[in-house]
């Protein structure tokens, strides 16, 4: 290697009944050419062919867990709690690195002696058959803060790999929108934030429904008021409707 520096990289894929998709996921793991990866499995107690494709894989795999749990949120604090790597890099099943070397490149975008306290980088979203459909619209800023995501999840989840030790626990109180919290409570702790300028995550868009999509929305409202105060929060959602109107 030209860097000096050999982070381990703890993957954690969170699954439930995904047999069609975890597969594509765990390859993608397996292929990267950078070695220093710790990859952990934990299932959600599938009750389709999921476990049967990961039985398959055992071997390369360094933890797998299946077990009833209460929800996506809590199976990722299981697998944050068993993660030992530098860094943890949440995977869900569907979503895949964007190339093989793409560990390997992160790696070697960092200069000089000290490991960043996040990593992050583009995501691109693909279909069900893998292929290309657009860049994810949100694109992360040349220089992120934690004030950055006032504008929004400028980085997909996937996308933004946080030191282990900056890693605190999902806030389950929020169903569907813990990872935006998460991430600014990394981002909070976070001396060093490095742009990585690569597309990290090939991320299936499946869509949420809108029922989701309006829970989440709520969701993420009620983190950015808690992060960044309500007046904060309300200009800037007042922003977004105007620049919606005039677009119109």
């Amino acid at each position: 290697m030209h860097n000096r520096l050999t982070p381990t990289f703890s993957v954690i894929t969170v699954s439930y009944n995904a047999e069609k998709t975890i597969e594509d996921t765990i390859l993608s793991v397996l292929a990267q050419t950078y070695h220093h990866v710790e990859y952990i499995i934990i299932d959600g107690a599938s009750n389709d062919g999921t476990l049967a494709i990961i039985d398959n894989y055992k071997e390369k795999i360094a933890k797998v867990v299946s077990e009833k749990d209460s929800g996506l949120y809590d199976a990722m604090n299981k697998g944050l709690k068993l993660a030992t790597g530098d860094y943890v890099c949440f995977l869900n099943a569907g979503d895949s690195f964007h190339t093989d070397e793409t560990l390997q490149q992160v790696v070697h975008s960092i200069k000089g002696k000290q490991l960043p306290d996040v990593l992050y980088g583009h995501t691109a979203l693909v279909n069900e058959k893998r292929h290309f459909v657009r860049m994810r619209r949100l694109e992360p800023p040349e220089t992120l803060t934690w004030k950055s995501f006032k504008q929004g999840m400028l980085v997909c989840h996937q996308a933004f790999i946080l030191k282990r030790t900056l890693a605190q626990p999902y806030d389950l109180n929020y169903r569907f929108s813990a990872d935006f919290d998460w991430c600014i409570r990394g981002m909070k702790c976070a001396m060093t934030l490095h742009n990585t300028h690569l597309t990290l995550i090939d991320y299936l868009d499946e869509g949420m429904t809108t029922q989701n999509q309006k829970a989440s929305l709520r969701e993420r409202y009620s983190i950015m008021c808690r992060h960044y105060g309500h007046a904060s929060t309300l200009m800037h959602h007042a922003w977004f409707v105007v620049r919606a109107l005039v677009k119109k």
